[in-house]
C-alpha cells in the first residue's frame, strides 16, 4: 500500500498549497480529509489546465494578503494588550486563556490573527505577564506583551501559609510539617531573638527579732461534718 499519494488541488488549502497545484501528501490524509471534502482529485493535464485561471486568481489574492499581513506585522512590533480574569486569592485562573480568546482580544485591536497563528509557551493560568509568539508566515513573525490581571482586589492574607502552584495551575503538595519561609526573595532572614537573662531569686528578707517562727505542728485541723472543708485552729 502507498504512502503517499499526488493529488490536484481544486480548492486552496492553508498549508498546504492554492487551487491548481499538484502536491505529494500522506493516503490517509487524502482518504479521510481532501478527498471527502472534494479539496483535490487525481491529477491529469486537462483538469490542471481548467484550473489555471482559478489558479492566477488565487495567487493575486495571496500577493494582497501578504502585503496587508506586512503592514499589520508592524503595528504589531510592540504591542501589549491587558486581559481581567476571574480568580482565585492565590491569582490562579478558574478557566486557562487560550488561543482563541487572544484570538478574539486581538481582533478588537484590529489585528486579524488565526488562533493557530497565535503560539503561547506555557498554558496561561494564573495572573501574570506573559510573552505570546505570533507566526503569519515563516518570515512573518513578532512577540507581543500580555498582562493577565484579576477581575477583582486579591486581599492577601498574610497569615495563611503560601501555596505553589506547577504552570499548569496544580497545587504542588509539600510533605507535612514543612513551612515555607515567609518574606521575599532575597531578604535576609530575621536574627534569632536573645534568650532573656535569667531573673535572680528574689533575696529573703531578714526576719524580725522577736517573731515567732511558723511550726505547722502548732495547727490542728478540724474537718466540718457538712462543708467537708477544712477548718485551721491555732493551738
Amino acid at each position: 500500500m502507498k504512502k503517499t499519494v499526488k493529488l490536484l488541488l481544486t480548492e486552496t488549502v492553508d498549508n498546504l498549497g492554492i487551487v491548481g497545484d499538484v502536491v505529494t501528501v500522506r493516503a490517509g490524509y487524502a482518504r479521510n480529509y481532501l478527498l471527502p471534502r472534494s479539496m483535490a482529485t487525481e491529477p491529469s493535464e486537462e483538469l490542471v489546465a481548467q484550473l489555471a485561471a482559478r489558479r492566477a486568481e488565487a495567487q493575486k489574492f495571496l500577493a494582497e494578503q501578504r502585503k496587508h499581513r506586512e503592514a499589520m506585522l508592524q503595528k504589531m512590533i510592540g504591542f501589549s494588550t491587558n486581559v481581567a480574569r476571574s480568580c482565585n486569592d492565590q491569582g490562579i485562573l478558574y478557566g486557562a486563556v487560550t488561543q482563541q480568546d487572544l484570538s478574539d482580544l486581538l481582533a478588537k485591536h484590529g489585528f486579524t490573527v488565526k488562533p493557530r497563528e497565535i503560539r503561547i509557551p506555557q498554558v496561561i493560568k494564573r495572573v501574570g505577564d506573559y510573552d505570546v509568539h505570533i507566526k503569519l508566515d515563516s518570515d512573518l513573525q513578532t512577540d507581543i506583551k500580555l498582562h493577565v490581571a484579576a477581575d477583582r482586589v486579591i486581599h492577601e492574607d498574610d497569615e495563611r501559609e503560601e501555596m505553589d502552584f506547577d504552570n499548569e495551575g496544580n497545587l504542588i503538595e509539600k510533605p507535612k510539617g514543612e513551612k515555607r519561609a515567609k518574606g521575599r526573595e532575597g531578604d535576609k532572614p530575621a536574627e534569632a531573638a536573645e534568650a532573656p537573662a535569667a531573673e535572680e531569686a528574689p533575696k529573703a528578707k531578714p526576719r524580725k527579732e522577736g517573731k515567732k517562727d511558723f511550726n505547722p505542728d502548732d495547727v490542728a485541723v478540724e474537718v466540718a461534718p457538712k462543708a467537708g472543708k477544712a477548718r485551721a485552729k491555732k493551738s
